[in-house]
């Protein structure tokens, strides 16, 4: 039976656990911790660290952004992977090769994140890149909705293959928006009708088969006057609409985008009320720590299903898969690419 997690996922200070940290992360309110670059030296001493987050909380659920391009947490001990934009560039002219592409990048993904003792990455993107979002550019598939959805499903597949679970972000779309949600508040002003033309698709088309979802903290007047993440609407239409099954995740808490609905204790609230299961509070103790008083109490399923379930590989062991090999040199070999200014589809 699966047993619930508290909806607070937390980060870590440095590379190794604390004590005020241990203290904090046996607070039932607490199900995850997400790991970002400060935290990380190599893939062996990841696993060593998830290891010892296991050691004070078997149960909790332990996550990164790990989607490839620049936004790669974990980049020593491991593969280099490529942008989204880059797998992507090949789709008009080589559908074939690209998904094929794109499934090898999520498999072999999911396996190295997986021995490294971490139990999902939050990927991939499923954003379409409208030219002007500095946040989003490279890290989506494509400036083609269906594209995206078709790619993202490939990459989803390989993620399943690896008995790794896929997390689609950001929810219904941040591509279509130049400021960035990490340092400024956000609005997209399109119609409800041209976001479901475009930006919604690869998120009405994957809802079934994707395990969780990020909402994006913008701001869509034409349909909620609130941040999604902090919109019953949109969490509603993403359930009931869309038929998603899966656990939703706030993005970061802390972002200037978030700062919307008051302090961190009331932004918390406000997500999980929303429908969100599980919320995240970075870069901020203090914040942190008021979360958790906030949601004394509070618990949910969802997450806990999606704890890696296999045995996991080891590091040494990768490498002496042929699939692995093969992968590991295609992939890599397409970050060394030079830039190819050609359009994508």
């Amino acid at each position: 039976m699966t047993q619930p997690l508290g909806p607070v996922m937390l980060d870590l200070e440095g590379t190794t656990v604390s004590r005020a940290e241990r203290e904090l992360l046996m607070r039932p309110e607490v199900g995850g911790v997400i790991l970002f670059a400060r935290n990380v030296v190599d893939a062996a001493q990841i696993g060593e660290l998830c290891a010892s987050l296991r050691q004070v909380r078997p149960d909790l659920l332990l996550g990164i952004d790990q989607e490839g391009g620049r936004v790669q947490r974990l980049r020593e001990g491991v593969t280099r992977l490529p942008s989204m934009a880059r797998l992507g560039r090949c789709y008009v002219s080589d559908p074939q090769r690209c998904l094929h592409l794109c499934q090898e990048a999520g498999w072999l993904l999911g396996m190295e994140m997986a021995a490294c003792g971490l139990d999902l990455s939050f990927a991939p993107v499923l954003d379409v890149d409208a030219g002007i979002s500095s946040v989003i550019g490279d890290r989506s598939f494509s400036t083609d909705p269906h594209a995206v959805a078709t790619m993202g499903g490939a990459f989803i597949d390989g993620l399943h293959e690896a008995g790794m679970v896929a997390v689609g972000k950001h929810f219904p779309g941040h591509g279509g928006t130049a400021a960035d949600s990490h340092t400024h508040e956000v609005v997209d002003e399109r119609p409800l009708q041209a976001l479901r033309a475009h930006d919604l698709i690869p998120f009405a088309e994957l809802a079934g088969r994707l395990d969780g979802i990020m909402p994006a903290h913008v701001v869509y007047p034409a349909f909620d006057a609130r941040p999604a993440g902090y919109s019953p609407s949109w969490l509603g239409l993403l359930r009931e609409e869309l038929g998603f099954r899966g656990t939703i995740f706030s993005d970061d808490l802390s972002m200037a985008a978030a700062h919307t609905a008051g302090d961190p204790a009331a932004r918390a609230l406000q997500a999980l009320d929303a429908g969100c299961d599980m919320v995240l509070v970075c870069n901020d103790r203090d914040a942190a720590r008021s979360v958790v008083e906030a949601c004394a109490g509070r618990a949910s399923k969802r997450p806990a299903k999606l704890r890696y379930g296999r045995a996991r590989p080891g590091l040494d062991t990768l490498t002496a898969l042929s699939r692995w090999r093969k992968a590991h040199a295609q992939l890599e070999a397409l970050v060394d690419e030079p830039a190819d200014p050609a359009p994508r589809g």
